[in-house]
């Protein structure tokens, strides 16, 4: 299981367009997705020991956020074949268990996280009211285990200054995590 780090924040570049089935039924893209002041794209999956570390922190700050009118949605790009973990059935039931507030959605074509240029999951995607890209680092100080309670909530604390401001902190620290399961085709 290869671990890799995600690439420096590419500010300003503009979120491209997605049309994925969520685990609910629904199918969901930007417009859906977005809220007044911004969005949250999380390239996560089920069985990733990094994603597994933060899936309830992931829940917790999405939920504040919300509140503070960013939308969030989580796309699952891993190919199943090879991590049955990974599989839509799975996503549903890792979704109603960890109460997700927010679409869950199959990349099943891997077209979405190749758009998106995603590498490792989790892999954050911060946009502002614009849909320009703000923020691309690390949930917080997580890795395999969960950071201490108390930990720095870097996501939490860039998203909400991009809430406020429009534009992310300079300063970014990358996520880190398992690498996107391609298909070998």
């Amino acid at each position: 299981m290869a671990s890799l780090e995600t690439p420096v924040c590419d500010f300003g570049w503009k979120a491209p367009d997605f049309d994925l089935l969520g685990v609910d039924g629904k199918r969901y893209n930007l417009a859906s997705a977005r809220r007044e002041n911004g969005l949250l794209v999380m390239f996560i999956c089920n069985h990733c020991p990094y994603v597994k570390a933060i899936r309830d922190r992931i829940v917790r700050d999405v939920a504040e956020l919300q509140e503070y009118d960013i939308g969030a949605i989580a796309i699952m790009s891993n190919d199943p074949t090879e991590y049955p973990e990974d599989s839509f059935d799975n996503m549903a039931r890792v979704a109603k268990e960890s109460g997700f507030s927010f679409p869950y959605v199959w990349d099943e074509t891997q077209q979405v996280a190749k758009a998106y240029g995603a590498v490792c999951t989790p892999d954050f995607f911060g946009f502002n009211h614009g849909l320009e890209l703000q923020y691309r680092g690390r949930l917080d100080a997580s890795r395999k285990e969960a950071a201490p309670p108390g930990a720095r909530r870097d996501l939490f604390e860039g998203m909400l200054q991009v809430a406020k401001t429009g534009q992310g902190p300079n300063e970014q620290i990358p996520s880190i995590g398992c690498s996107i399961k391609w298909r070998t085709e």
